[in-house]
This record gives structure tokens, sequence and C-alpha cells, in this order.
């Protein structure tokens, strides 16, 4: 019940934010009160600029389902839809794994030793520093880099360091377990660094920053839902795979994850970088319609 009061004061504030000037001008087609609520929200004034918001308007009116819509974004929905499908899978199965890897290697005792309050206490303990060193720092770096590193290369690298951690977890793995236990666990934690210093947050904002404003909406969703169908499927796959703890399940498992990471490393490509571009730039409203190179 306490999670319903951030829901209802988010509701509240957003009653009281005024559409986006974007929205209110290019599809309702009201430059004058998008100038009006812009002029509210940001304390400045803005002028109407009738025949520019024409020309945006113009460059904005074809549906997702045409031939115009495919030839200039096309490869880039199947790009942000792949990348967050493969981010997902690996992403939600390593959080639902961490209870049966962690007894594994020493960090929490079983579950048949246990009462089952103890057992929820030092998976969430471990699971919390791991978010510590690993899932909180990874967004703050995000938040400090994206500008200057970019999506695409932040994408780009959290994907290839995932695969590469993972990798050597999954190759060396009763080494880890046996020898070097804590080790095991600032590698676990490295991935998750850079799984939020990487496609963890750049999956999110890539389809908030390349398609025009009619389709912005719908591109996003479309890759959000793809994404939540591959956390949704896989991870319940390889959990349950991984459910007896045995070595060679958890293996195989990070195995998957490694090169499920790759793959995500390899469907990056087909997004550009849209770093220090306006969005007008980035899908042709400035230039009446004309895609950008």
């Amino acid at each position: 019940m306490f999670g319903a009061l951030p829901a209802l004061l988010t509701y509240y504030w957003r009653v009281k934010m005024p559409e986006t000037g974007r929205y209110t001008a290019i599809i309702e087609g009201n430059a004058k009160q998008a100038a009006t609520d812009m002029s509210r929200v940001l304390d400045m004034e803005f002028e109407v600029e009738t025949d520019k918001v024409s020309q945006f308007k113009e460059a904005n009116n074809y549906p997702l389902l045409s031939q115009e819509f495919y030839d200039r974004h096309g490869r880039h929905l199947i790009g942000t839809m792949t990348t967050w499908f493969l981010l997902d899978i690996a992403f939600y199965s390593q959080n639902l794994t961490q209870k049966d890897i962690f007894p594994v290697i020493g960090l929490t005792r079983k579950a048949s030793l246990i009462n089952a309050i103890e057992e929820v206490y030092e998976t969430s303990r471990v699971m919390f520093i791991v978010a510590l060193i690993g899932t909180f720092p990874g967004y703050w770096f995000t938040v400090l880099f994206i500008e200057k590193l970019g999506c695409f290369t932040i994408q780009l690298v959290g994907f290839f360091m995932m695969s590469i951690f993972i990798l050597i977890l999954s190759t060396r793995y009763q080494y880890f377990r046996d020898e070097y236990k804590l080790l095991f666990f600032v590698l676990y934690g490295l991935n998750f660094f850079f799984a939020n210093f990487g496609p963890n947050s750049t999956t999110f904002v890539l389809p908030a920053e390349l398609f025009p404003t009619r389709l912005r909406s719908t591109c996003h969703v479309l890759s959000a839902a793809v994404g939540k169908a591959g956390a949704m499927i896989w991870a319940f796959v390889i959990q349950l795979y991984t459910l007896d703890g045995k070595d060679d399940h958890i293996k195989t498992a990070l195995t998957i994850l490694a090169f499920t990471n790759m793959l995500g490393f390899g469907s990056t490509i087909l997004v550009p970088e849209t770093k220090g571009r306006s969005l007008e730039e980035i899908f042709g409203e400035d230039d009446g319609g004309q895609k950008e190179s």
C-alpha cells in the first residue's frame, strides 16, 4: 500500500504538467498553445513560428506501417527492439538467479539449513551489496558520461564488458567457487556495473531520441514490450534450469548469458549515435523531411 503513495503523487503532478511543446505544436498543430506552455514551464518567452511548425508537422505526416517509416527508421526500430530484448534476457535472468548462485559460492547459507526469513534476509543483504558496488554507480556513470561518450559507445562497451565478465565466470566457475569467492563476487558486481553503465540505461534512452514526434511513444513502447517479453520468457527458462544448483547447469546458464550479451553488442550497430544532435536533426524535421545521414 505504501507503493501507491508515490504513484498518486506522480499522477497529481502529471495532471498539473502541460503536454509537451512538440506534441502540441507538431501533432495537434497548435503552435500558439505550445509557445505559451513552454514559456510557462521554462520561464522564458517563445515566439510562435507557424511556418516552421508546419514544416515539422509535414515531416511527421507518415504512419508506422508505411514505406517511408521503414526507409527512415525501420533499421532503428529493429535495433532498439533487439537490443532491449537481449538486454532483458541477460539482466533479469541474472537478477533472478542470484539466489541460486550465492549459496553455491558460499555467500549465503543453503536454503535447507535456514528458515525462509533467514534466507530472504541473507539473499537480500548480498543483493544489496551487489547493487551498491555495481548497479547504483553504473547509473551515475551513465548520467555523467552519456553526453560525452554517447549512447552508442556506452551501449557497445556495456554489452562487451558484460560478455567478458560472464564468460570468465562461466569458464572458471569451479575455480572461483572453491578458491576465490570474493573475486567471483567482484566480477559479478562489475557485470551489473556495466549493465547500468551500458544497455540497461541506453536501451530506454535511444528510442526516446531516434523517432519522430508522432511515432516516438509508439516505437518506445514497442521496444519496451519486446524487452519485457525477453525478460518473462528467458528469465523463467534459465531460472528453472539453474534451480537445482548443479554446477554444469549454472555454467551453461552463464555461457548462454555471455552469448546473449555478445548478440546485443552486434545488434547495437543497427542504432545510430544521437550525441550532440537535436531531435530535429536526427529524424530530419529541420530540412523538410530529408533524412540526415
